[in-house]
């Protein structure tokens, strides 16, 4: 062999970036099998090719009778299927020995160098099949090696082909990923040459080369186009804590700042919503909601009920249950078109809610009076206005720490309207209790946070001037 196929194997392993190794070792496989495309040729055999020189050698492998059958038992063992119709165990019309066996039992076998003088034609041919194909095998294997470990990365391909079953996606030469029906946001169309993004689902090996699977539905697509637009995110500063959608039509997603002075939701909307609208133009119009993630339950699905304004949160730690009361004209915005609102609060806090209005809990509340174990710790005062007191009882009283709430203790009435001083004392909704933490989070009618967009809407509890006036005199 000349010096210039050398040359040109190791120009080939550069320009396909695959191993020269590799290469080298396909060449001596095709050559082998030249070699037993000739007449005579011996039954086991193996081809050198020495690597500076490029000169190469048959040797031919003179196994003895006992271990040629030893070797072709265990090769039978090794291949011997089942008939998935029969259920029968099927050997191997022609087995053959493993070359590698060989290496083995190398101590036992004798050598000699039948190399010829000239392969012909169809050597010649084969060999050059072999190659190919051994070329091909290494591009799939590199092709699968690189894709292996990006599951969950987001990609941007050209739509190739689309049709009922799925959407082929080219993400680069010769590499193709399918978009299965499966994976489609309903109500997108894949034109033909358009360019998309979605996230890689899934990735394993075929014999026509790695199988890619590509998502639009994934929410992973929400967090990484994020990423791709808010620089707080890719660098730390800003985390996406949960994502709760709906593909085609909204999402939620919780944002916290882990550095001080960063607003989470501020970085992710952008300078006049263009950070957030550049997303919602790649989902195609897909509303999404920012919310700013929240340690205590109650605020927390409070915000995550927006754009619908929460008068208070009741929540069950053991149950992982949040009462919400609304006031009426949010009830349906609540809950939301077909329950979509409060279905994806209730993913993205993985709390299950309970939507009510404040006259339906208000008339609850009256008909099954106000015992303790139904209150779990809530005050029983019933204000001026109507409303439970959302602060939380003392230990060993149904009521708060507010002078004018204790008072009640000593009538029959819990109302504040039934003393005899005119209620001077008493608080509005949302008031503190001294030294007692509020068990829910309520928002007023006026409250300009839960009049804003989506992103911002959030239930606050007032805090009244009298009520902190109370709550002083109380604690002195």
């Amino acid at each position: 062999m000349s010096r210039e196929i050398l040359d040109a194997m190791q120009a080939l392993a550069r320009e396909k970036g695959i191993d020269s190794e590799k290469l080298m070792i396909a060449l001596e496989d095709a050559l082998l099998s030249a070699y037993k495309k000739q007449p005579g040729s011996a039954k086991y055999a193996r081809v050198e090719i020495d690597r500076e020189t490029a000169d190469f050698r048959v040797i031919e492998l003179i196994v003895p009778e006992r271990l040629e059958a030893h070797l072709m038992v265990e090769t039978i063992d090794e291949e011997t299927t089942i008939d998935p119709e029969t259920g029968e165990l099927r050997e191997p019309e022609e087995p053959e020995i493993n070359p590698r066996k060989f290496a083995e039992y190398r101590d036992q076998i004798d050598e000699q160098d039948v190399t010829p003088d000239d392969f012909g034609r169809i050597a010649a041919q084969t060999a050059k099949q072999v190659i190919l194909q051994r070329i091909r095998e290494a591009e799939r294997d590199m092709m699968y090696e690189e894709y292996r470990d990006r599951v969950g990365e987001l990609i941007t391909g050209i739509v190739q082909q689309s049709d009922s079953r799925y959407t082929l996606v080219q993400l680069r030469e010769r590499v193709e990923a399918l978009l299965p029906k499966s994976e489609q946001v309903e109500g997108e169309r894949y034109d033909h040459s358009q360019r998309i993004k979605a996230v890689i689902k899934e990735v394993s090996p075929s014999t026509k080369g790695p199988s890619i699977i590509v998502s639009r539905r994934d929410p992973e697509l929400i967090k990484k186009l994020f990423e791709l637009e808010v620089p707080e995110i890719a660098d730390g500063l800003v985390e996406i804590a949960n994502v709760a959608r709906e593909p085609g039509y909204r999402s939620k997603i919780a944002v916290v700042s882990h550095a001080d002075g960063v607003d989470p939701v501020g970085a992710c909307v952008g300078p006049r919503g263009s950070r957030v609208r550049m997303v919602v133009s790649e989902l195609r119009g897909e509303k999404i909601d920012i919310i700013p993630f929240n340690e205590e339950p109650a605020r927390f699905v409070a915000k995550a009920l927006s754009p619908a304004r929460v008068r208070e949160v009741l929540v069950d730690d053991d149950a992982r249950q949040a009462t919400v009361i609304v006031p009426d004209d949010q009830l349906s915005l609540a809950i939301g078109r077909e329950g979509q609102n409060a279905r994806l609060a209730a993913r993205l806090t993985g709390w299950r809610v309970d939507i009510r209005s404040e006259t339906e809990f208000a008339a609850e509340e009256a008909e099954h009076g106000y015992e303790e174990e139904e209150v779990s710790g809530r005050c029983a005062a019933i204000l001026s206005n109507g409303r439970r007191c959302p602060n939380a009882s003392l230990p060993g009283s149904r009521y708060c720490g507010l002078e004018a709430h204790q008072a009640l203790a000593e009538i029959s009435s819990d109302h504040v309207t039934a003393l005899s001083d005119g209620a001077a004392a008493e608080a509005p909704a949302g008031a503190p209790a001294a030294g007692a933490p509020a068990a829910s989070a309520a928002a007023p009618d006026d409250d300009p946070a839960a009049d804003g967009d989506s992103a911002t809407a959030a239930a606050a509890q007032p805090v009244a001037e009298m009520a902190e006036e109370a709550a002083e005199e109380q604690a002195s």
